[in-house]
């Protein structure tokens, strides 16, 4: 076993309970954010490069982690956007022909302070029961009051915008620039696989940073307007929500998935509010209400859309809902070209049982083609 005589660390929460475990690969540091868990046995990369994540302690909680190594083609973004992880058993060496390095190389790479050896079980449960707060893993296990006073300076989630920490800063293009539709994303921390997905369905996408306007994205002649995932709260996100208004009352085509799907309901004065725990994994259970199928979908947010306002607002429709706490997985809006998903459909690492939202999307875009011809 490498690294027989690993240093000590500990994973410090916001209400003073303390859990211990080993620094990875010997490293020395503290790392601090919001601590939350993912229960996918699998897709460990994807998780750790989703924008989505940014300024989270990650948990994994299937108890090896690191022994299929890492690919770069299975990134969702150009680097990990975690704080810091946590898990149970990680592996120093990897077995898996498609693999291009080890994890630990790949955090090193990335300069991500991790700890193992921590009973993830007992902390998760933790958690549950408590819910989401911040937190500090760190190798400076004998400075318990210095870690408190700095744990005390970092921003609560609530109320926090992240968006702007993960977006582009100029835009840039995917996929092929003669496909038949053109569509305008809003990077409030978009993830890779979604414009695959949007590419292999013959469109060509324009991505714009997280603030960019109505007039900026529209000057581009698009078909279709696309919100995305991404980081925080998106209450703060005034100028994503005011687009989303606009193209809603324009009747242009939008679809937005999770941070998007958010920002939509938040077009249509329909508040959020954050979750106790929230959904991170890639097993969640939704039923669509409009097909009455089930859907075995991959999920990571700690925000949602509040359903008591959604179900007294006229133009709002509630698509999909979660089978284990009932929280709103999806909505349109009834009289406009709109519709959103609080789930991925793109998540490489789940089930492509949600796939056919981006054919829903492409065919409003079509019909709308057809109609203003």
């Amino acid at each position: 076993m490498k690294y027989q005589s690993k240093k000590k660390a500990l994973i410090l929460l916001a209400d003073g309970t303390i859990f211990y475990g080993k620094s990875v690969g010997n490293k020395e540091g503290s790392a601090f954010g919001e601590v939350c868990f993912n229960t996918g046995m699998t897709g460990y990369q994807e998780i750790f490069t989703d924008p989505s994540y940014f300024g989270q302690l990650m948990i994994t909680t299937n108890a090896h982690i690191g022994n299929y190594g890492v690919n770069e083609g299975e990134s969702e973004s150009n680097s990990v956007k975690i704080a810091g992880l946590i898990c149970k058993n990680f592996s120093y060496t990897h077995s898996r022909p498609a693999s291009d390095d080890s994890l630990e190389k790949f955090l090193e790479k990335n300069d991500l302070f991790a700890i193992s050896d921590v009973d993830t079980r007992a902390l998760v449960s933790y958690i549950r029961d408590h819910g989401a707060m911040n937190a500090v893993i760190s190798t400076d296990i004998d400075n318990i009051e210095g870690l408190k006073a700095q744990l005390s300076n970092v921003p609560d989630m609530n109320g926090l915008e992240l968006a702007s920490k993960v977006s582009v800063k100029e835009p840039y293009f995917f996929g092929d620039e003669n496909a038949e539709i053109k569509v305008a994303a809003l990077d409030l921390g978009i993830k890779k696989n979604i414009l695959r997905n949007l590419a292999k369905r013959g469109v060509y996408v324009k991505v714009y940073p997280y603030n960019a306007t109505f007039e900026e994205m529209s000057a581009w002649n698009p078909d279709g307007y696309f919100l995305s995932n991404g980081p925080g709260d998106p209450e703060p996100l005034h100028s994503a929500i005011e687009l989303s208004k606009i193209i809603t009352d324009k009747n242009l085509p939008l679809f937005g998935i999770c941070l998007g799907h958010q920002i939509l309901a938040l077009s249509q004065g329909i508040s959020t509010y954050k979750m106790y725990n929230g959904h991170r994994g890639i097993n969640h259970p939704v039923i669509n209400h409009i097909t009455g199928k089930g859907e075995i979908t991959s999920q990571n947010h700690g925000f949602a859309v509040n359903r008591e306002k959604a179900e007294s607002h006229s133009d709002i429709e509630i698509t999909h809902s979660h089978l284990n706490d009932d929280t709103i997985m999806g909505i349109k809006v009834k009289s406009k070209n709109a519709f959103s998903v609080q789930y991925h459909p793109e998540a490489g690492p789940g089930p492509n049982d949600a796939t056919y939202l981006f054919d829903q999307f492409i065919q409003n875009i079509k019909q709308h083609k057809l109609q203003t011809v």
